[in-house]
């Protein structure tokens, strides 16, 4: 028999296919804007990769800092709660930064897995967006 705790409990708990999507925001906001910590960190250090690309796809190396702290800091107004006006921001920042980017190397005649790279983090960019909580929407 159930005691009242575990009655309580059982009705606490969200719906199965909200803790699904719920799981599903958490993983693509990791893989996907929480990731981009790690990138806006080299791009403000002026990693010799990072560097490297920008001068092959003719763009001034100060632009490393501009995007570099607008990853850092859409990735930190991504994963804090509330915020929901910056959220859409940082969004939108991901959205035209990585689209940017996959055409950046099409326009110089990089390779298929070269475009595609920024286009997989994109795709895991938008499903964050579209699977994020009520909590978390305009």
């Amino acid at each position: 028999m159930e005691s009242p705790h575990d009655i309580l409990a059982l009705e606490d708990r969200p719906p199965d296919s909200d803790r699904i999507r719920l799981i599903a925001y958490w993983i693509t906001t990791i893989l996907g804007p929480a990731s981009f910590v790690i990138g806006g960190v080299l791009f403000l250090t002026h990693g010799e990769q990072q560097a490297a690309i920008f001068a092959h796809l003719g763009y001034p190396s100060y632009m490393l800092y501009i995007i570099g702290l607008g990853k850092f800091l859409g990735a930190i107004v991504c994963v804090l709660p509330g915020l929901p006006r910056l959220k859409e921001w940082a969004y939108a920042g991901f959205f035209f930064d990585l689209g940017g980017a996959a055409a950046s190397h099409a326009f110089v005649g990089d390779g298929v897995g070269q475009i595609m790279q920024p286009l997989v983090f994109l795709a895991l960019v938008m499903a964050s967006w579209a699977l994020r909580p009520a909590s978390r929407r305009l």
